[in-house]
């Protein structure tokens, strides 16, 4: 039985329709990804070029003056805070959140650091390094970090926390009074994906 020129035209049209339904799909996302070009960012910090901040020569000292690096680091994460010595309410907070995120990392807190540059010669209390014992605690003149760590607009640099990778560059910034549980995704993030430290 021959089809008529009618039934092959409705045919065709069925046929196209079918391949128009399978292809848009495809279609929508190559739009999406070379038109529209959504950002690949879902990152909280704010992600710097590593090759444009690596750690340079701070001349730190341990509290008991030793002359110490943060180089002596290298090969871990390093979660990062710069404040004086009086360590005030937001000091301790970032000094708390460190903790916490370091050990929400679970088996792979291991992995990370916490190191507070202190700005001043200010005596310490006793009570916060107990607390927070296990935080590197080192000595160094803010001249030497303000032409190193860049800052948010209107910010300083004790409202942040920054990061440091296993190679030795600096490489994200958190905002002033960040959310602890937005850095740990990040965190989080960055151990899975990295293989090195």
């Amino acid at each position: 039985m021959e089809l008529n020129n009618e039934q092959r035209r409705r045919g065709r049209w069925k046929m196209l329709a079918i391949l128009a339904v399978c292809a848009l799909p495809l279609i929508a996302s190559y739009f999406t990804y070379y038109v529209i070009k959504p950002g690949p960012s879902t990152n909280y910090g704010t992600l710097l070029d590593p090759r444009s901040y690596p750690v340079p020569r701070l001349d730190s000292a341990t509290l008991d003056g030793k002359p110490t690096e943060l180089d002596a680091y290298k090969g871990k994460w390093i979660m990062l805070q710069v404040d004086s010595g009086n360590c005030a309410a937001p000091c301790q907070k970032k000094l708390h959140d460190m903790r916490q995120l370091r050990t929400a990392q679970g088996k792979e807190r291991e992995r990370v650091e916490r190191v507070w540059m202190i700005t001043d010669k200010e005596p310490l209390d006793t009570m916060l390094m107990r607390e927070y014992d296990g935080t590197r605690m080192l000595r160094v003149r803010q001249e030497a970090l303000q032409g190193w760590l860049p800052v948010e607009q209107g910010a300083s640099l004790a409202d942040h926390i920054y990061m440091i990778d296993p190679l030795g560059n600096l490489m994200m910034r958190f905002p002033k009074d960040a959310d602890p549980n937005r850095i740990k995704k990040d965190l989080g993030r960055l151990l899975k994906a990295s293989k090195v430290g």
